[in-house]
């Protein structure tokens, strides 16, 4: 999904969003440092799969990583980080690693940290390594309706 259209979904959404040029990295804590914002409130997103070959998204902050067997309790089945060869055709146009949680536009159900909930504000990865997208949670939530729950833990 190009970047265009990410942003003509948020607009027909009625959605404030604020664009966050920043230099090319690839790790969330970088990316987070190089864009001048929280870890707590950037958005990690994890792609996991399932014993019979079906993808999830996980989101969670950028300086906390899934818990996944908490995750596979929760989802009903064993999950296991996807590898970037087994996930890169489910986003066309994105760069590797660089999908937004819009895990709904791309036929993905969604699982959200609780952790990330609670903040006011979340900016994601806009389908590349230099952008980001920044805007309410709670619009977030409205337009992904994900699961939402404590299934992340704090890096050490």
């Amino acid at each position: 999904m190009p970047l265009e259209k990410l942003i003509d979904f948020l607009e027909e959404n009625n959605v404030e969003f604020t664009r966050i040029i920043h230099s090319k990295a690839y790790t969330a804590q970088v990316i987070a440092h190089h864009a001048h914002i929280s870890g707590n409130m950037l958005a990690k997103t994890i792609v996991l799969k399932d014993s019979d070959e079906e993808f999830i998204m996980a989101v969670v902050p950028a300086n906390y990583q899934v818990d996944i067997e908490g995750l596979s309790e929760l989802y009903g089945k064993e999950l296991h980080l996807a590898t970037e060869a087994e996930f890169t055709g489910l986003f066309p146009c994105c760069e590797t690693g660089g999908m937004p949680p819009f895990g709904n536009l791309f036929g993905l159900p969604v699982y959200v940290s609780e952790t990330l909930s609670a903040s006011k504000e979340i900016a994601f990865n806009a389908g590349d390594h230099k952008e980001l997208l920044q805007m309410s949670f709670a619009d977030f939530n409205r337009l992904v309706n994900p699961v939402i729950a404590q299934f992340s833990k704090k890096r050490s």
